[in-house]
């Protein structure tokens, strides 16, 4: 039986992943993604595997994993002698940092309104030196960036 295994260049590899060639050539460079076989002409070459790991890297990256939680996701996810609760474990140490940065997030946006508004209602048209957004950006917040 002709068994026919697909491979891929570090351009296909790319595009059916959405990814881009420096950052595959960084993945293998950490270790994230092994280094891939080489043709005679030094070409590299890839195979379903990689477009798996890789897919699975990118979407760690895309919810905002560091590298070092994404070798520890890709480790956990061939394992059989790890528990999953440590893959719970660590999204809900991230999902806890996302609302921490929401929170922070809300309060930016609440103050960056507050100029927007009081610029609109006091002082839009006049020479930008005398814009209140700038005065108010001199005052000390009441509290942390955006008290």
């Amino acid at each position: 039986m002709n068994v026919h295994i697909r491979v891929f260049t570090i351009g296909a590899l790319a595009k059916a992943t959405g990814t881009s060639t420096p950052t595959i050539r960084y993945y293998e460079e950490i270790g994230l993604l092994p280094p891939a076989s080489r043709t005679a002409s030094g070409q590299r070459n890839y195979d379903e595997s990689d477009i798996g790991r890789l897919t699975f890297i990118k979407q760690c990256r895309d919810f905002g994993f560091s590298i070092e939680q994404v070798r520890v996701l890709l480790d956990l996810s061939i394992s059989s002698e790890r528990d999953c609760v440590e893959t719970r474990d660590i999204a809900q140490a991230h999902l806890d940092e996302v609302r921490a940065r929401m929170v922070e997030l809300r309060a930016l946006e609440t103050r960056l309104q507050g100029f927007v508004t009081r610029c609109n209602d006091a002082c839009a048209g006049v020479p930008g030196s005398d814009c209140l957004i700038f005065k108010d950006m001199v005052a000390p917040p009441t509290k942390g960036c955006c008290g």
